[in-house]
């Protein structure tokens, strides 16, 4: 779970004492029925499973054939990328939900695994952003795009987002680690979580906001880009094949960041939650940041599992694209624009014959 730490200031079994020790000799294996654990687990594993598959076809589509290799959906396939990583983190979150003491994993993969995904997550809204940016300019300014907006400048464009995506979440390996409780029972009462020098120096705290510029700042430039874009082809009288391929792109892609704006904002949530949970200190505050957090934890995975639902919904060339990546044979009608050589920007494009 994303929020760097376990949530754990308050349990069901943890009791304050006179010095404001909250743990016993025993600590809990976890602070929430098994029940409800339980039906965590299944639908995580089941977005696991439906989120992997999905995000590796995306990939092995845009890598094997040729038609699919569009600048749209690089952006795309770096998405999944994302997502597919995101998922390698999947285990390890289960465990912290099972089990958040004692970890057992060291504390190099404690920082690894944190890194890993807020890397992602980054990466993810990055991407979307810049996808938006490039959808923007080549329906605003359609002659000028082609010039400006090409694969190996994509290519190039989504590794610089990658880059600064990575380094961002670096303060991760300073934010998280293991800490030990006080006491004989030190290595029992170990967890993977907000390291105390984090809390105590402000850094949490100041990766917390962050993290939530990284989350609302490309929300309100995405809301202007796709505002501007819908009032320029909404507008245009005369609806030309191109046109209507740029519409069916743009919905789609509105609908990618609904889903990516209602899935995450929990998330971002949980963030302030805890960081208020930690200053106050208060068990109430505590205990419902942890449902708020276990919540968060399958819409996060939802999110990562989401987008190759949508375009297989949305997308008549993803679904032609799928097909043939299974070996099923399916006839599709070519339209005009195929015959002519004409072609749309994205995973949207019904012209194309597999």
């Amino acid at each position: 779970m994303r929020t760097w730490t376990d949530d754990s200031n308050c349990s069901y079994n943890c009791s304050w004492d006179d010095n404001s020790s909250f743990w016993s000799d025993e600590p809990p294996l976890n602070n929430f029925p098994v029940p409800v654990l339980t039906g965590v687990s299944i639908i995580c594993s089941f977005l696991f499973l439906v989120g992997v598959t999905g995000n590796v076809m995306t990939i092995l589509m845009v890598i094997k054939y040729r038609d699919m290799r569009t600048t749209t959906n690089l952006y795309l396939s770096s998405m999944a990328l994302s997502d597919l990583l995101i998922f390698l983190c999947m285990p390890l979150d289960l465990y912290r939900v099972w089990r958040y003491r004692p970890w057992y994993f060291g504390d190099l993969l404690c920082k690894l695994f944190q890194f890993v995904s807020e890397g992602c997550t980054y990466s993810t809204i990055l991407n979307i952003t810049a996808l938006s940016v490039e959808r923007y300019f080549a329906i605003c300014f359609p002659l000028r795009a082609k010039v400006v907006v090409t694969k190996g400048r994509v290519r190039v464009i989504i590794l610089i987002l990658w880059t600064v995506a990575l380094l961002c979440a670096g303060p991760v390996f300073v934010l998280v680690g293991v800490e030990h409780e006080n006491g004989t029972n030190a290595w029992i009462t170990s967890e993977c979580t907000a390291t105390k020098y984090a809390i105590q120096s402000g850094l949490f705290t100041i990766m917390v906001w962050v993290s939530s510029v990284f989350f609302f700042l490309p929300v309100f430039c995405l809301t202007i880009l796709y505002s501007l874009i819908g009032r320029k082809l909404w507008r245009r009288p005369n609806i030309s094949t191109r046109d209507k391929n740029n519409k069916q792109t743009v919905k789609m892609l509105v609908v990618v960041v609904f889903a990516f704006v209602l899935c995450w904002l929990p998330f971002h949530l949980v963030r302030y939650l805890v960081s208020k949970s930690f200053e106050t200190g208060s068990p109430l505050m505590a205990a419902i940041t942890q449902y708020f957090t276990l919540i968060s934890v399958v819409l996060f995975y939802l999110s990562a599992a989401i987008n190759p639902i949508l375009y297989n919904i949305m997308s008549k060339k993803y679904r032609d694209a799928a097909c043939s990546l299974f070996g099923i044979k399916k006839t599709t009608r070519r339209t005009a624009s195929s015959v002519k050589g004409g072609s749309s920007p994205g995973l949207t494009e019904s012209s194309v014959s597999m």
